[in-house]
């Protein structure tokens, strides 16, 4: 059964069917072999039904519309230029500016796509003209914004949440600290690249134009404490945060900078709606599909296979950060969440690793694999958005994954990294 559900699958893929076509499929195809007939088919669309019925699931379409506002109106580049003032006059500033844009964007918006546009629209050109090759800008501009999944919030981390259970606000806390760290190593790569390139160096704001830069910056600034503050300090659940994060892009956007106007609301809401709805039903078939392998009992026979519940907390670790890196080279990341995170359960319960800890670790892994070849996502959005070829997207990603791979392996031995403040701040 594993075998055809998996050669279906990769035939669809192969033939160029969306990714829920192959998905949903496949699981039609396990069911039956199991069943045997349409008599049970209600327990499948209970299955189906069942994945997008958490609550928690809420707060997506929630983040996806604030990213929508904020994309279209003046947020985003007041924070841009709020960075540049202070950091982008040292050697390799506008790159390290880029990378901490990246990151600023991501404590409000939570999606790597929204991320490359919002940031790399505005500030690959200035690259470009700046000095830096189209390749180096490209391959920082999609790697930086894999911060944005680790960033609260992140919709990587809600679906991870709802599917094994785990906290999402214990995962959003826990996200800071990893997600500051690969900040700092991108940022040593911008200036030792500039150095070595000799890119020169942007003029040097004065101490006025910094407190303009930040005093338009105050504002946007509010979306990382309303998330941040407000789950950290039990003013809202993470999905309450998220429709708040709504209102004040709303009040943000339309009245007090005045950048949208009621006429906008028709593309927004449609785009949003576009978004969320390929998010929900990749959620609820993969639901039913991991119902299916789980009810057939693939996992424990796979995870017997190779020996993973005899690894040890270090080797069930490493299997899952390879798992879902090699996976989401070539699956969409929600994807690879829905199906790898149950097939790994009982080797995490086993070993008794820190659920929240393994959410990180996958979050990143989905991050480096949406930022992959051949199949990243952030790679087509990129070569949408950019107009490049395929081949001059990818050319400089290299390093970025290597430092990406890295931090993973760093978060493996010193766990603290992501686990301090989540301690801190539910202990």
């Amino acid at each position: 059964m594993t075998t055809i559900m998996v050669t279906t699958m990769i035939a669809l893929l192969l033939l160029g069917f969306p990714m829920m076509i192959p998905l949903a499929t496949a699981a039609i195809i396990g069911f039956f072999m199991m069943f045997g007939g349409l008599g049970q088919m209600e327990t499948l669309i209970q299955q189906l039904m069942a994945g997008i019925r958490p609550a928690s699931l809420i707060a997506v379409p929630m983040f996806i519309l604030a990213a929508d506002i904020m994309t279209r109106g003046q947020s985003a580049n007041r924070l841009i230029n709020m960075v540049m003032a202070f950091i982008g006059h040292i050697k390799g500033g506008l790159a390290v500016s880029t990378a901490a844009s990246c990151t600023l964007f991501g404590a409000v918006s939570g999606s790597t796509q929204a991320t490359v546009v919002a940031v790399g629209s505005p500030l690959r050109p200035r690259m470009l003209k700046a000095g830096y090759s189209d390749s180096f800008s490209l391959a920082l501009i999609i790697n930086s914004s894999d911060i944005a999944f680790l960033i609260p919030p992140s919709i990587g981390m809600i679906i991870y949440g709802i599917v094994s259970g785990t906290s999402i606000g214990e995962l959003f806390i826990a996200g800071i600290g990893p997600g500051l760290m690969i900040l700092t190593m991108f940022a040593c790569y911008c200036v030792i690249y500039a150095m070595v390139r000799g890119v020169p160096t942007e003029p040097k704001s004065s101490w006025g134009e910094r407190f303009t830069a930040v005093r338009s910056a105050l504002w946007p600034l509010g979306f990382p404490v309303i998330i941040i503050g407000g789950i950290y300090g039990g003013i809202f659940s993470p999905t309450e945060a998220a429709a708040a994060c709504v209102l004040y892009a709303v009040l943000l956007e339309f009245v007090v900078f005045r950048s949208l106007h009621l006429g906008d609301i028709y593309a927004i809401a449609k785009s949003t709606g576009l978004i969320t709805a390929v998010v929900f039903i990749l959620v609820a078939v993969g639901n039913s599909f991991s119902w299916i392998i789980s009810f057939a009992q693939i996992p424990q026979a796979i995870l017997e296979a190779v020996g993973i519940n005899e690894a040890g907390p270090t080797g069930v670790l490493i299997a899952i950060c390879i798992a879902f890196f090699v996976a989401c080279m070539f699956v969409d990341p929600i994807v690879v969440i829905l199906v790898l995170t149950p097939v790994f359960v009982p080797a995490i319960e086993a070993t008794g690793l820190d659920p929240v800890l393994v959410g990180i670790l996958i979050t990143l892994q989905v991050a480096i694999g949406s930022a992959t070849p051949p199949f990243g996502c952030d790679i087509f959005t990129a070569i949408a958005i950019f107009k490049r070829p395929y081949l001059d997207v990818i050319k400089g990603t290299p390093p970025f994954i290597f430092m990406l791979v890295l931090a993973a392996a760093l978060l493996i031995m010193f766990p603290q990294i992501a686990l301090f403040l989540r301690d801190l701040a539910f202990r």
